[in-house]
């Protein structure tokens, strides 16, 4: 039976979801749980017959989720290349291969054909912490290669008016995304803080942007874990269409 493990970082060679699988022994970034809540939290949340762009979209991970519950046309970018090659095998055992698209590139300099509905990033962390002796890691996983201002610019220049954008961040980093975010007019539509149990303090945000600006923005709060170390009843209707034994 394939296995699936939630652990943020681990060895095994490929995770098997309900609907899809997500091969990542090439990738530089393996599945962890945090960007498969990014991924289920904003599934729902996409116009169904939107036009989606992935920024740093790694395994093709996200492309699936969302593709799995909506019928968006979803394009992934990534600028490490055996990473795009897996996202492409990834998505060709998929069934939903008609409506994905991935390619290699700097979506800094990448030339677009058109804007979208909607853009998604698990983007570098720490920006400026100790560095990896792996190059692709220090690209997957710190601000080397894409800057969290770089990336604002990103989504102002290739979304649509009517656009708006999901991203996830370290906890501390929220503020200040916040804040950049506000200068090019993005407006907070809504934010998910993630702790691992009750106990524990915060440790990721997720955060859905427009250009609309909200009277009252929504903000949620997850668990992953209760005090038995068991998934709490939140997390598992999140993930109960993904996980397998949920």
């Amino acid at each position: 039976m394939p296995l699936l493990i939630f652990a943020r970082s681990m060895p095994n060679a490929y995770f098997q979801f309900k609907q899809f699988i997500v091969r990542q022994d090439q990738c530089a970034m393996k599945v962890c749980t945090d960007a498969c809540i990014l991924g289920a939290w904003f599934a729902e949340k996409i116009p169904s017959y939107s036009t989606v762009l992935d920024v740093g979209s790694g395994s093709g991970l996200l492309m699936l989720m969302l593709a799995q519950k909506s019928k968006a046309k979803i394009s992934g970018i990534e600028i490490d290349l055996p990473g795009c090659i897996q996202s492409k095998e990834n998505i060709a055992e998929s069934k939903w291969q008609e409506r994905l698209k991935a390619f290699p590139g700097d979506v800094r300099t990448y030339s677009f054909n058109n804007k979208f509905d909607f853009m998604i990033s698990n983007p570098p962390f720490f920006e400026g912490s100790l560095l990896s002796a792996s190059g692709e890691k220090n690209i997957a996983k710190h601000s080397t290669a894409l800057t969290l201002e770089e990336l604002v610019n990103i989504f102002d220049d290739h979304l649509s008016a009517s656009g708006s954008f999901g991203i996830l961040l370290p906890f501390h980093r929220t503020g200040y995304f916040e804040k950049l975010a506000e200068k090019k007019s993005f407006y907070l539509k809504e934010k998910l803080f993630v702790k691992q149990t009750p106990k524990h303090d915060f440790f990721r945000s997720i955060l859905h942007f427009s250009r609309k600006k909200e009277i009252s923005p929504g903000t949620f709060d997850l668990a992953i874990h209760n005090e038995s170390g068991q998934f709490t009843a939140e997390f598992a209707e999140l993930m109960k269409d993904y996980y397998l034994y949920l």
